[in-house]
């Protein structure tokens, strides 16, 4: 099945900034072979169920090997059985509304 997910990966004590560790999940949905749209507070992340949700699994483990001792993770996901649908074709309908 068919999975469209936004995800927010927030490692706890690892500082002001935690771009080093949002770049490591990046790679990993990359390798995963998932579609991604890194935005300014999340991931958008398209896939197949299990890869998408393994993927955020490995982010996890490999943060905790790394030495981020809490993570926090908020999630929004979503899947439809009448069509298929892509991230972009999501964007693309609401941009045909705008004109």
């Amino acid at each position: 099945m068919k999975v469209i997910a936004d995800i927010c990966v927030i490692p706890m004590g690892a500082g002001l900034s935690v771009s080093k560790e949002v770049s490591v999940c990046e790679r990993i949905f990359a390798e995963a072979g998932l579609k991604t749209k890194l935005h300014a507070y999340g991931t958008n992340l398209e896939g197949e169920w299990d890869d998408v949700f393994a993927a955020i699994k490995r982010c996890h483990e490999t943060l905790h090997a790394m030495g981020v001792v809490r993570i926090s993770s908020s999630m929004r996901f979503g899947t439809r059985t009448d069509r298929e649908q892509t991230m972009d074709d999501k964007i693309r309908s609401v941009e045909e509304k705008l004109g």
